[in-house]
């Protein structure tokens, strides 16, 4: 198996504190992990790391098989982060902010229709603006944005927040369909009853490290 993230004794450092302190992880193509662990455990900043949205201090970081180092921006055209914000434009209307993630993905008009059907949006919402939804209509566009741009990495930081049960069990569904075509998911939950189910992997995370991995040899 090809490896997704390889991370060799990272740190990161955001202000003057440590968020990743010799964090050693590999993900290879396909796996589906689950991050667990308390908050401020580094599990959002491992996952930033990976989308170069933070730096590396020291220790070896590749994502995609791009040396985060050298140019952390390289590997982000094939990465969809789903964040604790939704990063929505919030004045287009919902259909307007899918297509123009499909555009930028480079994907066919008619994938935008598809995606936001599979993700449960009501066709009623389609021209309705992003800043009049509810939380968990959001929610649902963020991920049908995600889902448009058929990413090789997905990141996922607390991805159920304000979803109802049917919507939580439907994005299960559609990370394990993700997952069947290739594509290799990271996220952080706390959620564990409903996505523990779904993954291929567990992964405790505290004090910006590892300290124990389901799928560790």
């Amino acid at each position: 198996m090809s490896a997704v993230v390889e991370f060799e004794e990272v740190v990161a450092v955001a202000g003057s504190f440590p968020v990743l302190t010799g964090l050693d992880l590999r993900v290879d193509q396909g796996e589906v992990v689950l991050l667990r662990g308390e908050n401020g455990a580094g599990k959002t900043s491992f996952l930033r790391a990976c989308a170069g949205l933070i730096s590396v201090s020291s220790g070896d970081a590749h994502v995609l098989g791009f040396d985060m180092r050298v140019d952390r921006r390289a590997p982000r055209r094939y990465i969809g982060l789903l964040g604790h914000e939704n990063n929505l434009y919030r004045d287009l209307w919902v259909r307007e902010h899918v297509e123009f993630r499909a555009t930028a993905a480079g994907a066919a008009e008619s994938d935008t229709d598809a995606a936001l059907i599979r993700v449960g949006v009501s066709k009623k919402l389609w021209t309705v603006p992003i800043g009049s939804l509810s939380a968990g209509q959001r929610r649902k566009v963020a991920i049908a944005s995600l889902v448009v741009g058929r990413p090789r990495l997905w990141l996922l930081d607390e991805p159920h927040a304000s979803l109802d049960t049917e919507s939580r069990e439907n994005l299960d569904l559609i990370l394990a369909e993700a997952s069947q075509l290739g594509a290799t998911i990271i996220f952080a939950s706390h959620e564990s009853p409903l996505t523990k189910g779904i993954a291929s992997r567990v992964i405790t995370m505290g004090g910006g490290r590892v300290l124990e991995d389901s799928g560790a040899s």
